[in-house]
């Protein structure tokens, strides 16, 4: 704690000051709200939406409001808020972060700011980590708010453009980040303001807020397209790989230190994870592909391949960054420790990958839009978040997000124990102590949590462990489809579980097990769901139908489905049979000293020790932690100096004796905390860049917004008419001697529709009767005259959307382009700082240039296309041709084939093609999809040619 603290407080004593007397004012309000019946308390939404209506602030009703709420979870859910929940609630209120612990209810203490910020009507987005968390919490919690009158909206996967828009109209909307940051790059690809889904971003309360905006914050979300195909680029670049040797190189405090092969043809930073060819390994590739200079600008690509290929080799190492499932390379996310379904490495890299495991290496993909977690949630008028380890993130939450953090105190005091760490010579000797511990936890009735922090070590500690028992459970992105009842027993008396970082959020783990779980293995033991579904045959239930009816057994979603409310009433029972046992078992493992945390390897980041940390010791219960470290460890390896190695070297401490000492534990924090240091750095980094394509991005998307908003753009695009023609002229007619004016470049720059091959043959006798500005009126006359005239031939209403239309296209196409070249403007950007100068500055000043450049291209493009574009009517669209002789007349269905029928055998036939979305010849001006006409849909045939 700094002087400053110690002397006025840190922020979160001085906010609580604040919010304390606001507390006990909801608080006091308990009795009154309690008198009320259900319709009067109901009644309280209107009559607080008009209180605002009136003048008043969310400040001025938050007393009320948090009052109503809390009374009402209690009708409804059967659950109150505590004091410090109330507090939580407040915090998230007024804008900060509030830190609670494992176990306090942060589902519940959102409810609170939620329902207060919906009363303006703006809409609240509740953020959580994943869609089964956004699906429980907005049904469970749903109960409530439609209690009190508030619609509640859910986003996840898979839902169509219809549900997302319901969804986002409704006061409060639980989603998961990613869905968010998605749909606000789709709406802003869209053609028309109706398929947009978003209203605005007025409240966001983000769950496990450290999770989203620091760990995820490292990767932009990307909406990418199929780009080119170079797979034979990336196994041709693999097999040269294979063939070249690596060095590694270990950087201690004063000194570089290489492994025997320091002549390698590649070197591996480990610290810094990067790889770099040496001269001998570009003498090798230059050998290889046949090239003189593998630096030379043709050679850009290869270089690259090569570069991805070598990290792939050198730094990506399997089941630990990544998987391989199912023939696919998966990454595994180093917070979560879950599996990144549908996540790719960008640059090549998730390619280079795929070729040295030997799977299908997929396309590469083109950017079509992207935006950072930092730039989409600073769009929020007010941001809040929850979580239970944020203090040692307190400067990024502070310094990206302008958000503070109010540490809420414990219901209960926390009353587990966290031992000093035990640091052994070798990784050996600590597997060892960890085994001994583990047996001797499993001896004793408590259960024990083994922390790793790869899938790779937690099979290895796995492996070691079942030379002395086999009971025990794995946890890791290998398995995780078993996570939930994993974790549901971890707490059982004499429960062994060894877990990646999977167990470490998002999870509660109860002493003496699950109930919940319980009731529902035993329904599957019972086939219940099965009998329900096919009382005849319940073996041929589809397996499918079964989950999804046993996922609605604790689900809180109204319904009158009669399945989901038999499967709910059995679960109630058998609930009720378990749970006194495992309130039993519970006081057992209690009297054993909880559950007992062993953290095999301290993380790069100290929040994700502290989660580690807080699985137990939840709502008072006790608990114990306890990490165990050897200097063989990543960690102290690359960071904790030799002075360590040396320490033990000279007390000739063997493998198996462990030490205690201050000095190892703080060279350890302050290598954590240079570590945190340096990938804010990163994430700083990015952002930094991103801030730019910020700038441009609100330019186009606002741009974007007026167009779809149906604003009149027909004197805009006249005006981008004259001004593109006036900077052409300027270009080809530069100068005062009109000799030397290049009238043919002028002539073919717009030929085919502004000018033709018999423009501008001028003589020395013409010089006198032109000029710039005389030839320059007359294209932008001839342009007037053009669209004057589709004007009346096809009528103002049409004419301005083509205006519409012609502009969105040219605006999204160069949009796309622009974030392409911007990307590669920034890989090659930093060797400015060998110059002296700084590369974020040089990126804004040649990325605006390119923006500029871009904005010519969209205003040349979009009065071409709208010069040269013709309407056609509907059913005259020339159709797609196959073979070329006609014979014979008619429709097959299947295969979209008029002239199929009745041809002479052998005869080639006249194929048309007709797609789905092509208007229906038959006249109709429906697209054939849409259309039910007999001729061209015989029986309802919708089948796509």
């Amino acid at each position: 704690m700094s002087l400053a603290e110690k002397l006025f407080g840190s922020f979160s004593d001085r906010e609580l000051k604040k919010i304390n007397p606001l507390t006990k004012q909801v608080l006091a309000l308990e009795g009154k709200y309690q008198a009320m019946s259900d319709a009067e308390l109901q009644a309280q939404t209107p009559a607080l939406k008009q209180k605002l209506a009136d003048g008043k602030t969310l400040d001025d009703i938050l007393p009320d409001a948090f009052a109503v709420c809390r009374e009402a979870a209690w009708r409804v859910l059967g659950m109150k808020h505590f004091p410090v929940q109330v507090t939580g609630g407040i915090a998230l209120h007024r804008g900060d972060i509030a830190e609670m612990q494992t176990g306090e209810g942060k589902t519940l203490v959102a409810t609170l700011p939620a329902y207060l910020n919906a009363l303006t009507g703006e809409g609240v987005h509740i953020v959580t980590v994943n869609d089964y968390l956004a699906k429980r919490d907005s049904e469970w919690m749903g109960k409530l708010y439609r209690w009190l009158g508030l619609s509640v909206g859910l986003i996840v996967q898979g839902m169509d453009g219809d549900a997302r828009r319901e969804a986002y109209n409704a006061d409060i909307t639980y989603g998961t980040n990613n869905e968010f940051g998605f749909d606000y790059l789709r709406d802003n690809m869209v053609t028309y303001k109706d398929n947009m889904v978003q209203r605005g971003h007025a409240y966001a309360v983000v769950d496990e807020v450290d999770s989203i905006l620091i760990d995820e914050a490292r990767t932009p979300l990307i909406i990418s397209g199929r780009g080119e195909d170079s797979s034979s680029l990336y196994t041709q670049v693999d097999r040269f790989v294979r063939t070249l040797r690596k060095s590694v190189v270990v950087e201690l405090e004063d000194k570089v230190e290489t492994d025997e092969q320091a002549d390698g043809d590649y070197i591996v930073d480990e610290k810094h994870k990067t790889c770099t060819l040496t001269a001998k390994g570009i003498k090798k590739a230059e050998e290889y592909f046949k090239i003189e200079n593998l630096a030379a600008a043709e050679n850009m690509t290869l270089a690259h391949h090569i570069d991805q290929a070598i990290k792939a080799y050198g730094v990506m190492q399997r089941d630990i960054d990544y998987v391989v499932k199912d023939g696919e390379v998966l990454i595994v996310d180093e917070f979560t420790g879950r599996l990144m379904i549908g996540r790719r490495y960008n640059e090549g890299l998730h390619q280079a990958i795929e070729a040295k495991e030997g799977v299908k290496i997929a396309a590469e993909s083109k950017t079509l839009a992207t935006i950072t977690f930092q730039n989409y949630f600073r769009m929020y008028k007010k941001l809040s978040g929850m979580t239970g380890t944020a203090k040692t993130e307190a400067t990024e939450f502070t310094e990206i997000y302008g958000l503070n953090i109010v540490t809420v105190p414990t219901n209960r005091p926390v009353i587990r124990k966290d031992y000093p760490d035990a640091i052994y010579k070798t990784i050996n000797g600590k597997y060892n102590a960890v085994i001994k511990q583990v047996m001797e936890c499993h001896k004793n009735g408590q259960p024990v949590l083994v922390g790793t922090v790869s899938v790779e070590k937690s099979e290895t500690l796995a492996k070691m462990l079942q030379k002395y028992t086999r009971d025990f459970n794995v946890l890791n992105a290998k398995n995780h489809e078993r996570e939930a009842e994993i974790v549901a027993q971890a707490g059982k008396k004499g429960a062994i579980t060894i877990a990646t970082n999977m167990a470490g959020r998002g999870t509660d783990i109860m002493l003496g097990g699950n109930a919940e779980y319980m009731a529902k293995a035993q329904m599957r033991k019972e086939h219940f769901c099965e009998k329900l579904l096919n009382p005849e045959k319940p073996e041929e239930a589809l397996p499918a139908a079964v989950e999804l009816l046993l996922i609605e057994a604790d689900g809180h979603g109204e319904t009158a489905d009669a399945n989901i409310l038999a499967v709910r009433k059995r679960f109630e029972e058998l609930y009720a049979q378990y749970k006194p046992l495992t309130e039993a078992e519970a006081e057992e493992v209690r009297a054993a000293g909880g559950l007992f945390i062993i953290g095999t390897e301290r993380h790069e980041s100290r929040r994700i020790d502290n989660q580690l940390r807080g699985r137990a010791g939840r709502q008072g219960d006790p608990g114990a932690s306890r990490f165990y470290l050897s200097l063989e460890d990543d960690l102290m390896r690359l960071f904790g100096g030799d002075r360590v190695q040396s320490l033990m070297g000279t007390l000739g401490i063997d493998e198996d004796t462990p030490i205690e000492n201050r000095m190892i534990t703080s060279t350890i924090e302050s290598a954590q905390k240079k570590l945190e240091g340096r990938n804010f750095e990163i994430r700083k980094n990015v952002l930094k860049y991103d801030d730019v394509m910020n700038q441009q991005r609100e330019i186009i998307y606002g741009q974007r917004r007026k167009v779809l908003d149906g604003e009149d753009i027909s004197a805009e695009m006249h005006n981008m008419l004259k001004e593109n023609i006036e900077s052409s002229c300027k270009q080809f007619l530069a100068g005062d001697v009109k000799d030397e004016w290049d009238f043919g470049a002028l002539r073919r720059h717009y030929l085919g529709w502004l000018t033709t091959d018999a423009d501008f043959h001028y003589t020395v006798a013409d010089y006198d009767s032109i000029s710039q500005e005389s030839i320059a009126d007359m294209l932008y006359q001839r342009g007037m005259d053009v669209l004057n005239d589709k004007e009346q031939r096809y009528g103002a209403p049409l004419m301005r959307e083509l205006e519409r239309i012609c502009l969105l296209k040219c605006v999204d196409r160069q949009w796309m382009d622009h974030i392409d070249n911007m990307d590669q403007l920034r890989q090659g950007i930093v060797l400015r700082g060998y110059g002296q100068k700084d590369p974020v500055v040089e990126y804004r000043i040649e990325g605006f240039d390119m923006f500029d450049q871009m904005v010519d291209s969209i205003r040349e493009s979009s009065v071409k296309m709208l010069l040269t574009i013709e309407v056609r009517e509907a059913g005259k669209a020339p159709k797609r041709e196959q073979v070329a002789k006609p014979t014979g007349e008619g429709y097959v269905p299947g295969n979209g084939a008029p002239g199929a029928k009745g041809a002479p055998k052998g005869q080639p036939v006249r194929v048309i093609k007709i797609g789905r979305n092509d208007p229906c010849p038959c006249g109709s001006g429906l697209k054939w999809k849409k259309c039910t006409c007999a001729k061209y849909h015989p029986e309802g045939s919708h089948t796509e040619g």
